[in-house]
């Protein structure tokens, strides 16, 4: 289920991981709230920063080894002559070896030079956790977005509580110094994961991904719609139910036969 640690994304997540629990220790450091909750024998909060930061730190680990959906073998044995039979009629178009691993894609999947896999329901590879995003791992990297925004938000908050006045700019950028450069990075990463978070929830509600969005004209079972017209789209509530209280494997051209039916 999991990758080798040792592989290219090593650095990548230790310094994920040390980021994390530097500008953490710098906000127990400083004279913020965290601290004078904490001084003042008032361990609630401080607590349950720290647990919702491990728990950022757990997902973001889960996410990036978690297999995203690698296809290991053919998914449809001998030709797409079998999917005609199990689908009648079907004007699916037929499926396709990869030109790299020589397996029979499914629909939807893509072929991960970084990760020399193709992967079911590809969506994209996140260089910030060193994997790719894909049916397998995709809910669980919504649900680190959202819990690594909770935290980032909040360190916000923190931080600011501990900004003092001084006397010269000098003298304050001594005093605040770590504290501005912890602000700084917590303020870049609440902005990208806020915009991560707001561009995969849209497109989860409509049942598309990023690699189908911006490359659809490319797609061959997408050209025969237009920019609006989603052949996988079941409505927003149906979108969001199936994403995230639906474990089990989809096959897409079922899916995609019933909404060609329907388009045509």
């Amino acid at each position: 289920m999991f990758k080798n640690v040792f592989r290219s994304g090593f650095l990548i997540r230790t310094a994920h991981v040390l980021l994390t629990w530097v500008i953490t220790l710098i906000l127990f450091l400083h004279d913020t709230d965290l601290r004078r909750q904490r001084e003042n024998g008032e361990l609630m909060q401080p607590v349950v920063f720290s647990l919702l930061v491990l728990l950022s730190v757990i997902l973001y680990f889960t996410v990036s080894l978690m297999d995203p959906g690698f296809v290991l073998s053919d998914s449809i044995k001998g030709s797409g002559e079998e999917l005609e039979e199990m689908i009648p009629q079907n004007p699916v178009p037929r499926l396709r070896r990869c030109g790299y691993c020589l397996l029979q894609q499914p629909m939807r999947a893509k072929h991960c030079q970084a990760c020399k896999h193709c992967v079911r329901r590809f969506d994209h590879h996140c260089p910030w956790i060193e994997n790719c995003v894909g049916e397998r791992n995709h809910r669980c990297f919504i649900i680190y977005l959202a819990v690594q925004l909770l935290a980032l938000f909040w360190a916000l908050q923190i931080a600011w509580s501990g900004f003092h006045s001084s006397v010269t700019w000098k003298l304050w950028l001594i005093v605040n110094g770590f504290l501005l450069a912890a602000l700084c990075v917590v303020g870049v990463m609440s902005l990208v994961v806020v915009l991560l978070l707001g561009c995969h929830l849209y497109l989860i509600s409509i049942n598309s991904t990023t690699w189908e969005f911006m490359s659809r004209h490319r797609i061959t079972y997408l050209k025969s719609y237009s920019d609006e017209e989603n052949p996988f789209d079941r409505g927003i509530l149906c979108n969001l139910w199936d994403f995230f209280c639906m474990c089990r494997t989809v096959v897409w051209e079922q899916v995609y036969y019933r909404g060609s039916h329907n388009h045509v």
